[in-house]
C-alpha cells in the first residue's frame, strides 16, 4: 500500500470520527479531529504528489529505454523543456538574461514564472482558508482602469413602460464606477546553495511553497488594510454579544445582504462562539451537515455560516480585548484586481537587513507580484468585534 492510500484511509476513518463527535455534541473531540484531519489532508496532498512525480520519470525513463524494432537506431530528438526544468533551470543560472530564458525574461522585473507553475502557487495560495476566497475577483491585464457596477444595496428593478412607449431617463438604472491601479507587493526568500544542487522537482517545490503561503498571507493582509482604512468601516462596530451580531445581520446589513452573509473571525472567535449555548444548555455552533469540515451558527431562525482565519492573519486586538468579527458579504463588500504574474530575481551580493549575502554565503531570491483590492459596497459588511477582557 503507497502512503498515500495509508494517508487516505487514515482520513476516511477520521471523518467517520469527526461525524460522530459532532452528533454527540461533543465539541472538544470534534474540533481536535477536524484538526487531525486538516494536517493528515496536507500529508496526503504531498504524498500523492510525490507518487505522481516518481511514476512519470519511471515513465518517461521506460519509454526513453524501449528499441525500436525493425529500424536502426537513431539519435534521439531533444525533448521539450517543461515549465519546471525551465524554473530549476533558471534558477541556478541566478534568473538572469540569456537565449534559453528569452521567452520568460523581464528587464524590468527578473525572470518571469512560468503561467502553470504561478498556478501552482496561486493553488497553494487557496489550500489554506484567506478571506480571498470570498471577495470577488477579476484577473486583469493592465496597471489601471475603471469598472462599471450597480450596488445590490441601489436595485430598485425594471420601471413599467407602455407598449411603444419612450423609457425615461430618470428610469434609467445609476450606476457606479470603481477604479483600480494595479500594485507591487514584493519578498525576498533565501535560498541555499544546497537547494541550486538538489532536483529540479524539490527546487520548484521549495519556491512554489514559500510563493504561496507568502501570497497567502500578503492578500489577507491587504483585503484586511482595505476595511480597516475605509472611511466606512475603520471605525469598528461593538457587538458584545450574540443579539449585537443579530443585529447586524437582521438591521445593519438588512434584507439585501442577510442570506449571503457569513462571520469572518480568528481563533479566538471561534472559541467565544463555541462557547455559545441556548436555554437548553445546546451548543450554538454546529457542524454543517452537507460538511463536516464547515461550522454554522444559529442566530434567532436563521444559521450562519463560519469562517475561521489564523489568529496570525487576523489578529485580536489584545490591548484594548477587542477579538473581531467581520460579517456580511465579503464577494459585494471587495473587489480583488489580480494581474496573476510572478517575477524572480537573483542576488548573492545583496543586503537583506542585517543579512550580506555575498559576506555569508547566502543567495536571495526576490519575487515581485502586482494587484489591488479596493471597496466596492460599504453596505455589504460590518466590521465588528467582541470586548473580552
Amino acid at each position: 500500500m503507497t502512503r498515500s492510500q495509508e494517508l487516505l484511509n487514515a482520513i476516511i476513518a477520521l471523518n467517520a470520527a469527526a461525524k460522530a463527535f459532532a452528533e454527540k455534541g461533543e465539541s472538544e473531540k470534534y474540533q481536535s479531529t477536524m484538526a487531525e484531519i486538516k494536517a493528515k489532508r496536507e500529508e496526503y496532498e504531498a504524498a500523492k504528489a510525490e507518487e505522481e512525480t516518481e511514476k512519470f520519470i519511471a515513465e518517461q525513463q521506460a519509454e526513453k529505454a524501449k528499441p525500436v524494432e525493425g529500424k536502426p537506431e537513431k539519435a534521439a530528438k531533444p525533448e521539450k523543456e517543461t515549465s519546471e526544468k525551465a524554473l530549476a533551470r533558471a534558477a541556478r543560472a541566478g534568473f538572469v538574461d540569456y537565449k534559453a530564458m528569452s521567452e520568460g525574461s523581464n528587464a524590468n522585473g527578473g525572470y518571469t514564472v512560468p503561467v502553470d507553475i504561478v498556478t501552482r502557487a496561486y493553488e497553494l495560495r487557496d489550500a489554506k482558508e484567506n478571506l480571498l476566497q470570498y471577495v470577488r475577483q477579476s484577473n486583469v491585464t493592465t496597471n489601471a482602469g475603471e469598472r462599471t457596477f450597480k450596488k445590490r444595496s441601489n436595485q430598485t428593478g425594471f420601471a413599467p413602460v407602455a407598449e411603444h412607449g419612450d423609457i425615461g431617463i430618470n428610469d434609467t438604472p445609476q450606476y457606479d464606477r470603481l477604479s483600480y491601479n494595479i500594485q507591487k507587493y514584493a519578498g525576498i526568500y533565501e535560498m541555499t546553495d544546497e537547494l541550486l544542487e538538489d532536483s529540479d522537482e524539490n527546487i520548484v517545490r521549495d519556491i512554489v511553497e514559500w510563493a504561496g503561503n507568502e501570497l497567502r498571507v500578503t492578500v489577507n493582509k491587504v483585503i484586511l488594510n482595505t476595511i480597516n482604512t475605509n472611511d466606512a468601516w475603520k471605525t469598528p462596530t461593538a457587538l458584545v454579544n450574540l443579539d449585537g451580531i443579530k443585529k447586524a445581520l437582521n438591521v445593519t446589513l438588512g434584507q439585501a445582504f442577510k442570506n449571503t452573509s457569513r462571520i469572518y473571525t480568528n481563533d479566538d472567535g471561534l472559541q467565544w462562539l463555541d462557547t455559545l449555548k441556548d436555554n437548553n444548555a445546546r451548543y450554538l455552533l454546529t457542524p454543517d451537515p452537507t460538511n463536516s469540515a464547515a461550522q454554522r451558527l444559529a442566530v434567532g431562525a436563521m444559521t450562519v455560516p463560519i469562517t475561521v482565519i489564523p489568529n496570525a492573519d487576523l489578529p485580536t486586538d489584545s490591548e484594548n480585548g477587542r477579538i473581531p468579527f467581520l460579517i456580511g458579504d465579503l464577494n459585494e463588500a471587495i473587489w480583488f484586481f489580480d494581474r496573476k504574474s510572478l517575477t524572480l530575481k537573483q542576488s548573492d551580493v545583496a543586503v537583506v537587513g542585517n543579512s550580506n549575502a555575498f559576506r555569508q554565503d547566502l543567495t536571495f531570491v526576490r519575487a515581485i507580484t502586482r494587484f489591488d483590492c479596493v471597496a466596492r459596497d460599504t453596505a455589504a459588511l460590518v466590521n465588528g468585534y467582541i470586548p473580552v477582557g
